[in-house]
């Protein structure tokens, strides 16, 4: 299992264009890919142009195969929403255990 946080900051004047894009791509993650077992967006409370994105992978393929998707491209295209680099934790995940994120919501 690989999982990972990302906090991104955006420019608040293209609020609805980032969201719009990370909406196509979290979407698409859960309902596309087989590998990509969480795709949670989350908005910092005291930040609002700060957001956290919370995936959770099979594996480091299932990484490389959400990278090439249509969804993604949707995401990366939007890159002028963002305010400064991404910043990605690679984390291994604890609990819950693992056959729990098979669960399909």
């Amino acid at each position: 299992m690989l999982a990972m946080w990302v906090k991104v900051r955006i420019k608040p004047g293209l609020r609805k264009r980032f969201l719009e894009a990370i909406e196509a791509d979290a979407l698409g993650s859960e309902r596309d890919e087989p590998g990509c077992l969480r795709f949670h967006v989350l908005q910092d409370e005291k930040d609002e142009n700060v957001y956290y994105f919370f995936e959770v992978y099979t594996d480091q393929a299932a990484l490389d195969a959400h990278r090439t998707m249509p969804h993604y491209a949707v995401w990366r295209g939007a890159a002028e929403t963002l305010d400064g680099p991404t910043e990605a934790t690679r984390c291994k995940t604890v609990f819950p255990a693992a056959r729990g994120y098979w669960v399909k919501r």
